[in-house]
């Protein structure tokens, strides 16, 4: 709607080609940073650093283009056949981002006893219950997507919320029967909440 407004307010075409470039260089960027992160999580910090700890820079490098290739093929996919409208993607995608990451980032600021095991399983527990349900109501079943067969009448665009409450309780539960974490990394958090150079003023506001 943004990029249309210009040519329903009859604006001369270099404005209009000017907010359509913006527009486009915006997705580009964003796009690109996405990419970025998919390819070097999987790539360095999920096969480097746990599954393949042996493999060299080059082979790095590769499986960083084969996840990055394998994402485009995604995001096209996507784009050809939507489950939804825009709106509807962007409400999935921020229902599973909330359902995975929003409760491990909290916890891991406010919480000393947050640790790998906990984090681990609430992100599994929250982003496979929530793409669970997306996929049932959207690909597998989609006749039954409406209120009476929705679960406690919430609706795959508004899951995302009881998947982060399910994250939030089994990495709390997990974490409590669990070894805590290393000292280094409770110090880590000690100098996140209290910045460096702020320990004098903290120490004497509790006073």
């Amino acid at each position: 709607m943004v990029l249309a407004n210009p040519e329903i307010a009859g604006l001369p075409s270099w404005v209009i080609a000017l907010v359509a470039a913006g527009g486009l260089a915006a997705a580009l960027s964003t796009a690109a940073g996405l990419l970025l992160v998919i390819s070097t999580s999987i790539s360095h910090d999920l096969l480097k650093k746990i599954f393949l700890k042996d493999i060299t820079d080059r082979q790095e490098l590769f499986f960083a283009r084969v996840s990055a290739a394998f994402a485009i093929a995604i995001a096209g996919y996507f784009g050809i056949y939507p489950p939804g409208f825009v709106a509807q993607v962007v409400a999935f995608a921020f229902g599973l981002a909330a359902a995975s990451f929003f409760p491990i980032i909290v916890m891991g600021i406010f919480s000393k006893r947050m640790n790998k095991e906990g984090a681990i399983s609430g992100m599994i527990t929250g982003l496979f219950f929530t793409a669970s349900y997306i996929i049932y109501f959207k690909f597998i079943n989609p006749s039954a997507n409406s209120a009476e067969n929705w679960w406690l009448g919430i609706s795959p665009e508004g899951i995302g919320t009881l998947g982060m409450l399910f994250n939030f309780i089994v990495s709390n539960l997990v974490s409590r029967i669990t070894a805590p974490p290393p000292k280094a990394i409770r110090e880590l958090v000690d100098e996140i909440r209290v910045p460096r150079g702020a320990g004098a003023s903290y120490h004497h506001i509790k006073s």
